[in-house]
């Protein structure tokens, strides 16, 4: 610049001797030289900026592709976390089912365990009587049953008892007037062989007042009678087959039942509100 405000100042003075020609032409040089070197200055420059500007471009697609990838990822975490969550909560609502399955399971193996016990006294409590082959004591449906012969209490075709049979439904009757909180039914079985006289006109009658002579017997040897009651099945409930003189035998027979306490089976207080 310096240079080419010289070249100005001579044009415009008008007085231009060889020497100052000369200068003029090493001032001219040395503008062009100045251009030069600012265009190269320039070139370099738009280099260096068109560089830096796909360096920034490259870097800003890296960190646009890292975004993208972060951003995919924390929405992978967050559908992970979601399922973890459901998958807790069903977890533990497997858990809260389990629990209540296996306080459920406690309570009825508690119940079986008692029902087990209740059996096994029972046992103890007639093991002289069953040992003496006067009756046995069993489980049938379900239910804790003591089994009498009927031909050792009776005669055939009768609702007698005979001294043997008087003497055995004592025992029974005391042994089990002793149970606390139980009630019991007495239930009269029968063979197949038909009865018809003009007291018993069937099965059914023969078994009926054995039941009932049985449940006074009993009574008189301290059952309280609010605890007691008599059923017949006449023929229909055998024990065995009535093929043979022995399932016959088996037939004939007094069964006292220890009525189940309905109120510790499951469901007892749901289904007693249906009956209100």
């Amino acid at each position: 610049m310096k240079h080419l405000c010289v070249i100005v100042a001579v044009l415009i003075s008008g007085c231009v001797t060889k020497g100052t020609h000369e200068a003029l032409q090493r001032d001219h040089d040395a503008v062009k030289a100045d251009l030069e070197r600012c265009r190269a200055d320039n070139a370099a420059c738009q280099a260096s900026l068109e560089k830096t500007s796909r360096d920034l471009g490259a870097r800003i697609v890296a960190l646009n592709a890292k975004l993208d990838s972060v951003t995919r990822q924390k929405e992978a975490l967050e559908s992970d976390k979601s399922t973890m969550l459901k998958d807790k909560s069903r977890l533990q609502a497997s858990i809260d089912e389990m629990k209540t399955a296996l306080a459920e399971l406690s309570k009825r193996k508690a119940e079986a365990d008692a029902r087990l016990n209740e059996f096994k006294a029972l046992l103890d409590r007639f093991k002289a009587l069953i040992d003496a082959g006067k009756l046995q004591v069993k489980i049938v449906d379900g239910r804790m049953v003591v089994a009498l012969a009927s031909d050792v209490l009776f005669g055939s075709g009768s609702a007698k008892l005979s001294a043997d049979g008087k003497g055995a439904i004592g025992e029974v009757g005391k042994i089990l007037s002793d149970i606390p909180g139980r009630k019991f039914q007495v239930e009269g079985h029968t063979d197949n062989v038909p009865m018809k006289t003009a007291q018993y006109p069937s099965n059914w009658e023969l078994a009926a007042a054995r039941a009932l002579t049985v449940v006074k017997a009993m009574v008189d040897a301290g059952m309280p009678a609010d605890r007691i009651s008599a059923a017949s099945f006449g023929e229909f409930k055998p024990a065995k087959p009535n093929d043979s003189p022995e399932g016959k035998a088996s037939n004939r027979r007094i069964d006292i039942v220890v009525v189940p306490d309905l109120s510790s089976l499951p469901g007892f207080d749901e289904l007693k509100k249906v009956g209100q």
